[in-house]
């Protein structure tokens, strides 16, 4: 149901098929006591956390490993005014285990820039929260 606001609250489920199907998101993050957002490619991993692969030499990978972050990924159609986005808010940290690390080598997330020391961080599906806004006729 829509709200008087226009927007619907979305499920769990309906926010995870959505971040499914985006390639691109954003980590929001502090750096130096300051909000930081910074656009990244990712993957859903089994267990619905968000996977991303950087270098480990990073500044986003000093900033993040075992902190809380948040995760938001959306997609909006400008000329039908719809869309939706969602926000995950978990613990992000750094892929130390060997197998894991084989494993997500193999099914994890390509980063998009050209890395020497990769790492993959996963950011824990703790809090998932999302709105969708339907079209609104235009009253011109």
């Amino acid at each position: 149901m829509f709200h008087n606001d226009g927007f619907r609250a979305l499920d769990r489920q309906e926010c995870l098929r959505l971040l499914a199907k985006v390639p691109v998101g954003r980590v929001v993050y502090t750096r130096r006591a300051l909000p930081a957002v910074l656009p990244v490619n990712f993957s859903l991993d089994t267990d619905s956390s968000v996977l991303l692969c950087t270098s480990a030499s990073s500044d986003l990978v000093r900033a993040i490993d075992g902190v809380v972050v948040a995760f938001e990924a959306d997609d909006f159609d400008a000329a039908t005014r719809s869309g939706w986005s969602v926000v995950v808010t978990g613990r992000a940290s750094v892929v130390s285990d060997p197998a894991e690390h084989e494993r997500l080598s193999r099914t994890g997330p390509r980063s998009w820039v050209v890395t020497q020391d990769g790492v993959y961080v996963r950011i824990e599906a703790e809090m998932v929260t999302g709105r969708e806004i339907a079209g609104l006729r235009d009253t011109d």
